[in-house]
């Protein structure tokens, strides 16, 4: 006897850049509990329990969304260096 838990929730629109590549990324073990999406355009990740503030493009706080034609233009992150040998 096998279970499977599958996504009951619809996949919404992302609340931070507002694009439709969103997708189910995880369920909870227990069906219905939680979801979690993630937007493909601008990885944001985000739990079907959270707030509107957080799942709401509405209400997602202005100073957070991103415009996904503008996110070629954003700054890359710098690598992290590599570890600093320590003397023997």
């Amino acid at each position: 006897m096998s279970t499977t838990t599958t996504p009951a929730a619809t996949v919404p629109v992302c609340p931070r850049c507002r694009s439709n590549t969103t997708e189910v990324r995880s369920v909870s073990p227990v069906a219905g509990v939680w979801t979690v999406f993630g937007c493909d355009t601008c990885f944001y990740t985000w739990r079907s329990t959270e707030g509107e503030q957080n799942t709401n493009p509405d209400k997602y706080p202005e100073v957070f969304r991103l415009e996904p034609q503008n996110l070629p233009k954003l700054q890359v992150a710098p690598s992290i260096p590599p570890l600093r040998q320590t003397k023997p």
